[in-house]
């Protein structure tokens, strides 16, 4: 089966506005585009804002298949979900993204854990991430949405814990939630130095979103070291027919990979 793919428009087309994405993802042949939080440090941006960021989607026929809570990314922050102090940021933050997700039909919210806080006790960080996504799926699963748990790799995020798909797991067990499912970064997880196609197969059951990067650079498929022909028959085998978020840099912007 052909994967579907999307774009991720915080990673690719970075040299135009923001609002010019969508229209630029779709003049490159893309139906569908994912994005980080696209309103900086603001959880709560107001009408105006987001009218304008669901109208370009619109505007350029485009379908949203991915959105992050509120991150922190271009502040060097790795989500909100288990740091204490950002409590209210992110609680504030989950009926907003739920609200854009609804307006857009996204049926993906990824939920990034948050960095480990010096002087903050793991234990109750963890406590306060179960506390925080489950409160995250309960809002999601009334349009029908999952909310999604990411592993990231130790080398580009030191302060980040989940940084295997087992740990992610476990997470997503601890919860309870019916909807919360596995976004699979084979990228972070190639660089972690775990056996992708094992991952693939051993998680089946939990995938809800995949990215992917080749590794060790995070540029387009086959610049790096990855088999995606294998990795994709994986995906295949074990039924996975859910997008791919191309999550990697390619300044030349060479989509010829895909054909």
């Amino acid at each position: 089966m052909m994967p579907r793919f999307d774009v991720n428009c915080s990673i690719l087309f970075t040299e135009l506005p923001l609002l010019e994405r969508p229209a630029a993802a779709k003049a490159a042949g893309f139906d569908a585009v994912e994005f980080w939080w696209p309103f900086g440090a603001d959880p709560v941006p107001g009408d105006r804002e987001i009218d304008a960021f669901v109208g370009a989607l619109a505007d350029a026929g485009v379908r949203l298949v991915g959105l992050n809570f509120i991150d922190l990314i271009p502040l060097g922050g790795r989500g909100l979900v288990s740091v204490p102090g950002e409590v209210t940021r992110f609680r504030d933050n989950i009926d907003v993204a739920v609200g854009i997700a609804e307006r857009t039909g996204c049926k993906a919210l990824n939920a990034l854990y948050g960095n480990r806080i010096e002087g903050e006790d793991p234990a109750k960080q963890d406590e306060l991430a179960l506390e925080n996504l489950r409160l995250a799926a309960q809002a999601a699963a009334g349009i029908d949405a999952v909310v999604l748990v990411e592993a990231l790799n130790s080398i580009e995020s030191p302060h980040y814990p989940i940084v295997d798909a087992d740990h992610a797991v476990r997470v997503i067990e601890q919860t309870g939630a019916p909807n919360i499912r596995f976004l699979l970064d084979l990228y972070h997880l190639a660089r972690m130095g775990a056996d992708l196609n094992r991952v693939i197969r051993t998680h089946a059951a939990h995938l809800g979103h995949v990215q992917i990067a080749d590794a060790p650079n995070r540029g387009r498929p086959g610049s790096g070291e990855l088999d995606f022909a294998e990795l994709f028959a994986t995906l295949d085998e074990v039924g996975y027919g859910g997008w791919i978020g191309l999550e990697y840099k390619d300044p030349e912007l060479d989509w010829t990979w895909i054909k």
